[in-house]
C-alpha cells in the first residue's frame, strides 16, 4: 500500500516511527500547471476572496494534516481547501 492509499490514522502512526526527512529525493519533481490554470492564475482571475470559518477537528487528524502538507511543501490550510475543493467536484458529479 502507497502513503497516497493510506488513511489519516495510518499515515499519524507512520510518520511517528519515521523520519520525514528521509524520503527526500533529488529526483526531479513536474510543478507545471494546466495551461488554463496557468493563464486564470496570471490574468488575476483566480483571485478571490477567502471566507474564515472555524471547525473542530481531531487533533491528530490536524497533526496528519500539517504532515502531509510538509511533504508537498505547502501550507496546511491550502492543502485543506484542495481536499475540500476537490471532494465538491466529487460529489456534484455523483448528483
Amino acid at each position: 500500500m502507497t502513503k497516497q492509499q493510506m488513511g489519516p490514522e495510518r499515515l499519524v502512526r507512520y510518520y511517528e516511527r519515521k523520519n520525514i526527512l528521509d524520503e527526500i529525493t533529488d529526483e526531479p519533481v513536474d510543478l507545471s500547471l494546466h495551461e488554463h490554470l496557468r493563464q486564470d492564475i496570471v490574468s488575476g482571475k483566480r483571485k478571490r476572496k477567502l471566507k474564515n470559518i472555524t471547525i473542530k477537528i481531531d487533533p491528530f487528524h490536524v497533526r496528519a494534516i500539517k504532515k502531509l502538507a510538509a511533504m508537498k511543501s505547502i501550507p496546511y490550510q491550502t492543502l485543506i481547501r484542495h481536499w475540500i475543493a476537490e471532494d465538491i467536484k466529487k460529489e456534484l458529479d455523483l448528483n
